[in-house]
């Protein structure tokens, strides 16, 4: 599925699909997707955004997702319609 995505956007779906995992949540959804971006390049974001602060966003999604029961990072998780 994943074959037309450059290295660096398959890089940033597999750190969202650890992220997702780490919050039990059972599909990659969009915020999964920021913590990836942030994961794999936070120079870009810092460039596009310059007075971003990466930890804030981080503990704003930690507190926006209720958590889940882990689940395993090898269980391959799907995009949300809003992902995709």
């Amino acid at each position: 599925m994943f074959e037309r995505y450059t290295e660096h956007a398959r890089r940033v779906v597999f750190f969202a699909r650890y992220e997702a995992s780490q919050f039990g949540i059972p599909s990659i959804e969009t915020e999964h997707l920021l913590l990836g971006m942030i994961r794999e390049s936070p120079a870009l974001l810092t460039r596009l955004v310059p007075k971003i602060d990466l930890e804030i966003i981080r503990k704003q999604v930690a507190e926006h997702r209720a958590r889940g029961e882990y689940i395993a990072t090898s269980v391959d998780l799907p995009l949300s319609e809003e992902s995709k």
